[in-house]
C-alpha cells in the first residue's frame, strides 16, 4: 500500500499537470463546447479508460520495450495523427452538411446544445470510444507514465508493478474528476452561446477541426 504522504504528493503533481493545457483537456473542452457537457464527460470516460492500457503496459515494462523501437514509436504516432486528422475532416464535413440543409431552420429556434451530439449522429458510446482511441494512440501518454510513475514508487513499500498500477488508478480518478468539471463549465458556455445565435454551432465546429489538426501536428512532432 502506498504511504499517505506519497499519495498526497502524487495527486498534487497529477492535478497540476492535468489542468495544464494539453491534448486531453482541450479535447474534452472542445467536445463539451461544440456538443454538450454529457458529450465531454463521455469523451473523458474514454480517455481515462485508455489510461488503463498505458498503466498496464508501463507496470509490465512493455511500454519501455515498445517505445525503445523507433519503428513502433513512429507507427503509433502516425496512427494517432491520422485519426486526429480524420476527426478534423469529420468536423468540417459536418459544417458542409449543415450548410446544405440544416441551416434552413429558423434562427429563433436554435438547436439545444444538449442534443447536438445526437443530432450529428454521434451517440455517447461513440464519443466514449473516440476517447479511448485518442488515449491509446497517443505514445506521449506512455512516455509520460514511464517518466512520472517511477518517481513516486518506493521499492521498500512493496511490489513496484503494483505501486505503478495504484498510481495509475489515482491518476485516472483525478483526471476524470478534473475533466468532468471542465466538461460542465465548457458545456454551459457552449449552450449559452448557441442559444444566442445558431451561427456558433458552425464556429465551434471550425474551432474543433483546428484543434484536432493542431493536435495531429503536435503528435507528429514528438521526438523519439
Amino acid at each position: 500500500m502506498l504511504p499517505l504522504e506519497q499519495i498526497i504528493a502524487f495527486l498534487a503533481v497529477a492535478v497540476a499537470l492535468t489542468l495544464m493545457p494539453g491534448p486531453d483537456i482541450l479535447f474534452v473542452a472542445a467536445q463539451s463546447v461544440s456538443r454538450s457537457a454529457r458529450s465531454g464527460i463521455a469523451v473523458a470516460l474514454g480517455l481515462c479508460t485508455g489510461l488503463i492500457v498505458h498503466t498496464s503496459l508501463a507496470a509490465g515494462g512493455i511500454s519501455a520495450v515498445v517505445l525503445s523501437s523507433p519503428v513502433a514509436f513512429r507507427l503509433v504516432k502516425a496512427l494517432g495523427a491520422l485519426y486526429l486528422l480524420y476527426l478534423a475532416w469529420k468536423a468540417v464535413s459536418g459544417i458542409r452538411r449543415n450548410d446544405g440543409g440544416e441551416t434552413a431552420a429558423s434562427p429563433a429556434t436554435p438547436q439545444p446544445a444538449a442534443g447536438a451530439a445526437e443530432a450529428a449522429g454521434e451517440r455517447l458510446p461513440a464519443l466514449y470510444r473516440r476517447g479511448i482511441l485518442m488515449s491509446t494512440l497517443n505514445p506521449k501518454v506512455s512516455l509520460f507514465f514511464l517518466a512520472m510513475l517511477p518517481q513516486f514508487v518506493t521499492p521498500a513499500a512493496g511490489s513496484v508493478p503494483l505501486q505503478m498500477i495504484q498510481l495509475g488508478a489515482l491518476f485516472m480518478a483525478q483526471s476524470l474528476a478534473v475533466f468532468t468539471v471542465v466538461a460542465l463549465l465548457a458545456g454551459r458556455i457552449g449552450r449559452s452561446l448557441m442559444n444566442r445565435s445558431p451561427k456558433w454551432t458552425a464556429r465551434f465546429a471550425v474551432a474543433e477541426a483546428v484543434i484536432y489538426a493542431g493536435l495531429a501536428v503536435n503528435l507528429l512532432l514528438t521526438g523519439n
